[in-house]
């Protein structure tokens, strides 16, 4: 008599990854305690308030939590249907920081929208709707990802609008930053080698007359390739952060015992926060730092490896990339080893409009981790 194989209904549950939560939550409390330590000074001095940075990091990443939650249980399906809006939202609010009474300008540079007694920065909301529209995009032309203008052309055009309107706002770096970003999920796209041949051959004539177009940029690169060009000018605050990271030694002088900090490096609550942490946490917090979100980039980049169909996987690469780019990039900033960029440190600088992104960035890669998982299949006789 022949056997008969029996098997099983598969059943399905759904899980996260409790070790990147775990990890997102960690680092988000770490970049709470820097900030209160770094801007506590300065924010007494200028705003006779202490608590000025982190009553408002806080107040902003209570509701970044409730996006995180949000962003974890969000439907795929329901997420997808959303995108042309969210792009099209994103861009109308770039456009609205040029508009006089809404847009609000700081130092020559129209980046922020005002909203009552805060602003918000939207070009933080392209570092999300940028990889959730590329994995779409590329999902949904997966077929026809090497052909130039059904697969290429589309994505390229949205990519380059959102350039142009980061880079119209004064914040050159952030537009080169996003736009590297998406040649990445282009890159992992399957997107024929012979294109980025042509883009490097647009972006970096186009990025070097920039870069030449606007005096600020020029004085940082020159002092850049040459730090003691103007050690007083467009080279103090890097030189400044060299010499607090250093003060640090190797088990830093704790929390809250920072002294250069004070005064030494400007705006070192925001962009040059990390200067802050080496001091106090020392060369041991700045290797359990690389640590934490070295494990933070493993966990989600396994997510994506792991993730069951295009867009997700896409979308879990794009998200884990950018924020993970966003810490090279302010690190090298703070230490040197890059021209000053203006690109905040995800979970620590000052802006609810980082941080609140950033969890929400954080929560749809959680969610592309909640996989259905089948159980063992069994046979029998």
């Amino acid at each position: 008599m022949m056997n008969r194989l029996n098997m099983e209904k598969p059943g399905r549950r759904w899980y996260s990854d409790p070790a990147f939560i775990a990890c997102t939550f960690l680092l988000t409390g770490v970049g709470l305690v820097t900030l209160y330590s770094s801007s506590f000074a300065f924010a007494n001095r200028f705003f006779g308030n202490g608590y000025y940075f982190i009553g408002r990091q806080i107040r902003l990443g209570i509701a970044g939590v409730g996006l995180f939650i949000a962003a974890v249980f969000i439907p795929m399906k329901f997420l997808r249907k959303m995108i042309l809006p969210l792009v099209l939202g994103t861009i109308a609010l770039c456009i609205l920081t040029f508009v006089p009474g809404i847009g609000v300008t700081k130092n020559g540079a129209s980046r922020w929208i005002s909203l009552g007694n805060s602003t918000y920065q939207p070009s933080e909301l392209v570092k999300l709707t940028l990889p959730l529209y590329l994995a779409h995009i590329f999902d949904k032309k997966k077929d026809q990802v090497n052909l130039l203008g059904r697969g290429v052309l589309p994505p390229a055009m949205i990519t380059s609008v959102f350039f142009l309107l980061i880079y119209l706002q004064n914040n050159f770096s952030t537009a080169l930053f996003i736009a590297l970003n998406g040649l990445f999920i282009f890159f992992m796209a399957g997107v024929n080698l012979r294109y980025f041949f042509g883009a490097a051959m647009i972006l970096f004539p186009v990025s070097t007359l920039l870069i030449l177009s606007k005096e600020h940029r020029l004085r940082r690169f020159i002092s850049y390739i040459r730090p003691d060009w103007e050690p007083l000018g467009a080279g103090y605050q890097v030189r400044s952060s060299l010499l607090t990271i250093g003060s640090g030694g190797i088990w830093g002088k704790g929390i809250g015992q920072g002294t250069k900090k004070i005064a030494s490096v400007p705006e070192i609550q925001s962009d040059f926060i990390f200067s802050s942490y080496a001091e106090e946490f020392g060369f041991v917090g700045i290797v359990l730092f690389f640590m934490v979100f070295g494990f933070f980039a493993y966990r989600g980049y396994r997510t994506a490896l792991r993730s069951e169909d295009t867009f997700r996987r896409l979308l879990a690469f794009g998200l884990v990339t950018m924020i993970c780019s966003q810490v090279l990039a302010n690190i090298a900033v703070v230490s040197g080893m890059l021209p000053p960029t203006g690109i905040p440190l995800p979970f620590f600088s000052a802006g609810g409009s980082s941080l609140a992104t950033t969890l929400i960035m954080a929560g749809l890669i959680t969610n592309v981790s909640r996989h259905k998982k089948e159980k063992e299949v069994s046979f029998g006789p």
